[in-house]
Formats: structure tokens, C-alpha cells, sequence
């Protein structure tokens, strides 16, 4: 009783404060979300809340949907850091650089993996208009900027009209700024070039529009000088995505039509869909309907990232936002998907091309008892990132894992970190592999994403076999063009285009196998160019190829989770290298341990372990040495017998070193 007296007295004496203060302190006081920038909207403080009657006052003439585009490390998330502070979405000096980079592998390794979405709200004053400027509704989406992350870049796109073509003064148009523009341009989008990073001292914007016109066909006077650091130039990056960019085509009196952009779980709410509204409206309580399923929903809330989860109990045409509806199962969330009111006939919306995988790796939990546990976090995982493929399988010597098919070799490792990071799973992965086509000597062909499923089987010949192949396109200083011919003819490539983009910088296009590029190319390609080369690929068709499976024996035994194809050409040195490391990871035993690699029943390679063994003869002083040959060879057979029946235990720094290997020049 008397906390709460103490409780009412502290309250009364906060109000006669408030009383007392002067009118505007006051106003401060009560709404501190209303502190905004002169442009923000005044009725949407920063991360405030907004209702459905606001989002009304939005028709899709008055909505803008847009994505930044760029090379990696040119400044997107930056971009969109100050884009976000200008509309007074996020405060600024909020003390967290790249705000929409909220995954912890992203703030660790300084890139975007996952698109974001957030919602601005803006107030464009132009010289005509006098009091009553008219707000806009913003939807930005950062997307990654690394290769391997492609189909990020263009799932986002389908939620837009127009894009932020963001480009580094200082190191011009790189590779992967090329293969945006034209995932982009594909996709018949409205694109601003954006020069950023205009403050620094090597930045040259006059090349880069030189470089913009020549590439791209970009009129120079359409670019955009910026410096996201400085602020520099930011004031017209805004008003030229609302004149230069279309608003969204929908239909606001159609049936309701919503295309599934993402979605991710949520421990409590169940999985949380990102949509982009096309047709309709829809509102908290109504049916919908999945078009690929046929399952119906309840709408239980709704809302837009504004920048966090904002609910609005409404969405209008044109709109992107989230929806919860009660999905329990990652499965249910189809990304690409059309969801529209439930028990009506529409016409599905496009959706987007698969996901093609080039990577393929093996994933076995650590503890074979933890299987379910990681059973339970990949299909989590698998919700917020759609383009990774997952079967079961089981191997001899890992017990039950998963095959897993990956956009590229970084895609797999960032898998795996988010794995250990976000869900404690520790991880034993396989070295990773890409899909072959055999032929065999009766016509029937085989895809083979696994080696181990290739069977050696001495009735069946392999007449061919076919791998796949990429278009890599490579933009390097001229004076590296010639170590970079010398590592790509190493990689059994074939030259398709050699030119200049300008005086200093050669733009090289190489048809390579993937296999030769998915482990360690690029790494070599930075080394030998101190890190200048840029790097894009994607996929062609298959060729043919002089492919055989290695196995690696340990005491006679196949090891099918280290089983891997290989060219016909450097089959003997790679198997040597694999022995050579294998046998320095792996632990001695009370017996001894034969490593091999072997093409079938040939072993190219081997190295041997040595056995621990007790100095049996500490006890002789003396003595005929028939007694010393006696203790030895009863030794010896002891050692034998341990050595059939003796396991040996391969551990995760193997795996590791193999992967490293496997694709080594």
C-alpha cells in the first residue's frame, strides 16, 4: 500500500512539472518521435507508428518501389543508411552503421546477404508548388552486392519499378555493377546512375560517366554525383527516384493479388511473409489463399517495415509490407508465390525463375544424435533463405546428414556460419561438388550431384561425361591481363573476349568450368592482381569432359563422403595433395593407417600413418635375440588385429583442408 501511495505521489508531481513547462517544451515532451528532419512527413516520426486511414493517403500515384543495385563495397548500405535518416525513418547517429544489414555474418564480414526492405515516407517540394506539397510512400530495398547473391538481387527487383544504380568514383564500373545493370534492364526497369563516393581523393566522376555511356548507353547529365559519408548531393537522389521512376501498375478496385517477395520464422508468430500488394487491398481479418497450395489463411496482422515490423491492419495497392497468417511450416511459404482472396479464381502472378544451384555439399551434425536438432534448423534456416536446396542422405562413414545445393561457394559458407551462429548446430560438411551428366555405354545418361552415388560398376562402361560451365567476366588493370590469361588457361578456359574499357582497365570473358572456379579462383585472382580484379560468372551450358571419380581409402575402406570427380589430367597430383594433407590431420592410432586415393580399382596415391607402439624391448637387458624378435612379432599381430577391427576418426580440419584442396591448381 504504501509503494503504491509513493507511486501516485511521484505521478501528480510529473504533471504539475509538465504544467509549468512553456507550450512547446511540453509538445516535445509528450510526442519526441515528432522531432523530425524539415522533409520527413510530419505525421510518421522516426520508427513511429501508422495507422491504415494513413497508408489511404497514398494511392499508387503517390507510392515509389526501389532497389539499390551495385558492386560489393560501393556503398548500398550506406546509401540507404542516409536515405532513411533524410525521411526521418531512423534517427540519425542511431550508433549502428548499415542499419539493414541486421544479420551478425553480415556485420562481420562487412556485406549484404539478405535484401531488406524498408518504408520512408517523404515530402517533395518543387518550385511550382507554394504550401500543400504532396507526400510520397517510399519502399527501399538494399540488396547483396556479391555474385553468389544474384538471386537476391533479382527477386527483389520484381517488387519494383526502378532502381539505384550505385557506382564507386574512385573504382568505376566493376563486374558485378554490369551483370545488375542488366538483371535490371531485364526486367524493364527505370534506372538512376548514382556516382558515389565523390569525397574521396582518386575519385574521377567524369571516367566513370565515360565508362556509364560506353557500357550501358547512360546519358552523363542522368547521373547522379553523391557522397552517402558526407551527406554530399543526397538532397537529389530522392526527388529523382519520385520524377524518374513510374509508380506501381495495379489495380486498386481488382480482387486482392499479393506477390511472396521473402519470408523467415519467427518463435512466436510462425513464419512472417514480405509481400508487394499488385492488386487490391487487403485488410486484418480477411481469407486468403496460397495459388501454388491451395491452402487458405486468416490475415492475423499486417503491416510495413517502417523500418522494424509497423502494423497498419491495411494494405493498399502498390504497397509492400508483411503479413502474418498463422503458417506454422516453412513449406506453406513458397517465395514467388501469388496470394490472393480466398475462395476467388485470379490469374498467378509470374514469380520468378528458380533458383539454379552450382554448389552441392554434404552436411552431417557433428553428434549423430543431434540429427533432429539439425533437421529442425535447417527447415528454419531454409524459410528466410529460399534458394538453397535440401535432401536427406546417408553416408557410411558420417551416419544421416543432408545434401545441400548452394548458389556458390560463398552462399554455402555463409549457410553454414548462419547455422552455427543462429542455431548452435555444429557441422561436418562434405568437399563440395557440382552436377555432372554420364553417359553410359547403353544410352542412359545420370545426373550425379553426390560423387559417392556414382557406383563403380565394372558391367556398366561410361561412354561420356559433360560438366557445367559459367561466362566468368573478369575487369582487371591492363597491366595484369597477362598473369590472368595464364590462370584461366591453367582452369582449362576458353577466351571469348578480350577488351578495353579504357585506358587503364581490360575487360577479359572466359568460358570456364565451374568446377575450376567454385573453390578457391577468385582468391587467386585477387593475389595476382593485389586485389584490383573483379569478378562475375554465370551459367552456360554443359560441355564435354574427361571426368573419373576418386575415391580416398583409409586401411582398403572407401571414405564416401570425401569420394570426389575430378578432370582425368590432374587426377594424380590432386589425389596426392589430398593423402599428403589427410595425413597430416589425421591422428595416429595404435595401429597403422593406410591412406589412398584411387580411380577405381587403380590406386594413384597413398601415404602411410605409422602405428604408436610401446617399447616392448625396455625390459631386455640382455639376453639372446631370438627373446627381442619374439616380444616384436607378438606385437606385430597384436597390431594386425586392431587393424581390423580398429576405426579410425576423421576429423572436421580434414574436411576442411580436403576442401581447400580438391580444386587447387
Amino acid at each position: 500500500m504504501a509503494g503504491a501511495a509513493a507511486l501516485r505521489r511521484s505521478a501528480r508531481r510529473i504533471s504539475r512539472h509538465l504544467a509549468a513547462a512553456p507550450a512547446f517544451c511540453r509538445s516535445a515532451l509528450q510526442q519526441p518521435e515528432r522531432l523530425l528532419s524539415s522533409q520527413a512527413s510530419p505525421e510518421h516520426g522516426a520508427r513511429g507508428a501508422v495507422s491504415g486511414s494513413e497508408l489511404a493517403l497514398y494511392p499508387p500515384e503517390r507510392v515509389r518501389n526501389f532497389s539499390i543495385i551495385a558492386h560489393v563495397d560501393h556503398g548500398k548500405s550506406t546509401l540507404a543508411d542516409r536515405l532513411l535518416e533524410l525521411t526521418g525513418t531512423i534517427q540519425k547517429g542511431h550508433g549502428q552503421p548499415q542499419y539493414l544489414d541486421k544479420l551478425q555474418v553480415e556485420r562481420e564480414r562487412g556485406i549484404t546477404v539478405k535484401a531488406q526492405t524498408a518504408t520512408m515516407f517523404y515530402r517533395h517540394i518543387t518550385a511550382s508548388q507554394d504550401s500543400d506539397t504532396p507526400r510520397y510512400l517510399l519502399n527501399l530495398i538494399d540488396t547483396p552486392g556479391h555474385v553468389d547473391f544474384s538471386y537476391e538481387v533479382s527477386r527483389s527487383l520484381a517488387a519494383c519499378q526502378g532502381a539505384l544504380l550505385v557506382v564507386d568514383a574512385a573504382q568505376g564500373v566493376q563486374a558485378q555493377t554490369i551483370a545488375n545493370f542488366y538483371l535490371a534492364f531485364e526486367s524493364n526497369l527505370s534506372i538512376i546512375p548514382v556516382i558515389n563516393k565523390i569525397d574521396q581523393p582518386t575519385a574521377d566522376p567524369d571516367n566513370v560517366k565515360d565508362q556509364l555511356k560506353r557500357l550501358f548507353d547512360i546519358d552523363p547529365s542522368e547521373a547522379l554525383l553523391t557522397s552517402a559519408k558526407t551527406g554530399k548531393g543526397l538532397e537529389q537522389v530522392l526527388p529523382a527516384v519520385i520524377e524518374r521512376i513510374p509508380s506501381p501498375p495495379g489495380k486498386c478496385d481488382a480482387p486482392v493479388r499479393m506477390l511472396l517477395l521473402d519470408s523467415y520464422y519467427d518463435e512466436y508468430k510462425g513464419v512472417i511473409c514480405h509481400v508487394a500488394v499488385v492488386d487490391g487491398a487487403l485488410r486484418k481479418g480477411d481469407k486468403i489463399a496460397s495459388a501454388a497450395t491451395g491452402r487458405a489463411y486468416e490475415v492475423l496482422d499486417l503491416g510495413i517495415m517502417h523500418p522494424e515490423l509497423t502494423p497498419t491492419g491495411v494494405l493498399y495497392t502498390g504497397q509492400v509490407g508483411y503479413v502474418i497468417s498463422g503458417m506454422r511450416s516453412t513449406k506453406e511459404a513458397r517465395i514467388g508465390d501469388t496470394l490472393h482472396q480466398a475462395k476467388s479464381t485470379v490469374e498467378p502472378l509470374p514469380g520468378f525463375k528458380p533458383a539454379k544451384h552450382m554448389v552441392f555439399s554434404g552436411l552431417y551434425p557433428a553428434d549423430g544424435s543431434d540429427f533432429e536438432a539439425l533437421n529442425h534448423a535447417i527447415e528454419k534456416l531454409t524459410c528466410n533463405d529460399a534458394s538453397v536446396s535440401v535432401t536427406k542422405e546417408t553416408s557410411n562413414a558420417l551416419g544421416m546428414g543432408f545434401r545441400c545445393g548452394f548458389l556458390g561457394l560463398l552462399h554455402m559458407d555463409v549457410f553454414h556460419q548462419r547455422l552455427e551462429q543462429e542455431y548452435g548446430a555444429q557441422v561436418i560438411s562434405t568437399i563440395p561438388t557440382v552436377p555432372y551428366i554420364f553417359e553410359y555405354g547403353d544410352g542412359s545418361k545420370v545426373q550425379v550431384e553426390n560423387p559417392a552415388a556414382l557406383a563403380s560398376n565394372p558391367g556398366k562402361r561410361v561412354a561420356a561425361c559433360w560438366e557445367p560451365t559459367v561466362i566468368a567476366t573478369i575487369i582487371i588493370p591492363s597491366e595484369y591481363v597477362g598473369p590472368v590469361i595464364m590462370l584461366c588457361s591453367e582452369r582449362r578456359g576458353e577466351q571469348l573476349e578480350y577488351t578495353f574499357i579504357d585506358a587503364q582497365r581490360a575487360l577479359l570473358k572466359y568460358r570456364l568450368p565451374l568446377k575450376e572456379i567454385i573453390v578457391d579462383f577468385y582468391n587467386e585472382l585477387k593475389g595476382i592482381t593485389s586485389g584490383y580484379a573483379t569478378f562475375d560468372y554465370e551459367d552456360s551450358e554443359y560441355q564435354q569432359s574427361e571426368l573419373v571419380k576418386m575415391d580416398i581409402l583409409l586401411n582398403g575402406q572407401p571414405v564416401d563422403a570425401m569420394a570426389t570427380i575430378v578432370h582425368n589430367q590432374k587426377a594424380q597430383r590432386v589425389g596426392k595433395e589430398l593423402v599428403e594433407k589427410l595425413k597430416k590431420f589425421i591422428e595416429r592410432q595404435m595401429f597403422e593407417i593406410t591412406i589412398q586415393a584411387a580411380i577405381g580399382s587403380k590406386v594413384i596415391a597413398r601415404e602411410t600413418l605409422s602405428a604408436m607402439r610401446k617399447n616392448v624391448l625396455a625390459k631386455c637387458y640382455g639376453g639372446d635375440i631370438t627373446r627381442k624378435k619374439k616380444l616384436l612379432e607378438k606385437q606385430k599381430e597384436g597390431k594386425k588385429r586392431m587393424k581390423r577391427v580398429g576405426s579410425v576418426d576423421i576429423p572436421q580440419e580434414a574436411f576442411h583442408e580436403l576442401l581447400k584442396v580438391s580444386n587447387s591448381k
